[in-house]
């Protein structure tokens, strides 16, 4: 793996944690169910995420983000 592909794979995940940490923190501010779901399932805190792009575009801007760093990593 060539280094610039594991570091984009690195800051990749960590983007998708931390947007995974902000749609958490966003859900439970909210509501507690989308809270528990957000905890549980976390591909549902994205869905969440979507139909509250007001409150949470944000956390969906990282995530997408971090969704083109790996894709660059996989890519080289």
């Amino acid at each position: 793996m060539e280094p610039y592909s594991a570091l984009f794979l690195t800051i990749g995940a960590a983007l998708l944690l931390l947007s995974w940490v902000q749609l958490l923190i966003t859900s439970s501010n909210e509501d507690y169910t989308w809270a528990l779901c957000t905890l549980i399932l976390p591909p549902v805190s994205y869905l969440y995420g979507l139909f509250r792009l007001d409150k949470a575009m944000d956390a969906i801007a990282t995530a997408a983000l971090g969704w083109v760093l790996i894709l660059l990593a996989c890519a080289t």
